[in-house]
């Protein structure tokens, strides 16, 4: 996930949550619509500005498990590395 997708996603969880104590939503159906309400919002609001779709973004190369292995081989070798001088 891209930093673009990202922030729109924080933006609708926090305006969904804001909005679920604002209106002091206690049942899980009224939850679940107002999570809908603001998706939907979240997405016009993106299609208005012209904005690229979360679908139509570019997906990165590597996943996130990817990445971390990678990381902790380094991790690995450069340890290996430093206990061997």
């Amino acid at each position: 996930m891209g930093s673009e997708e990202m922030i729109a996603n924080l933006f609708r969880i926090s305006q969904t949550q804001s909005k679920i104590t604002r209106e002091d939503i206690k049942n899980k159906e009224l939850a679940s619509f107002a999570h809908f309400t603001v998706g939907k919002e979240v997405r016009e609001a993106i299609m208005r500005l012209g904005g690229v779709m979360p679908e139509d973004l570019p997906t990165p190369k590597k996943g996130i498990i990817e990445l971390e292995k990678e990381a902790i081989k380094k991790l690995k070798e450069k340890n290996k590395i430093m206990l061997d001088e």
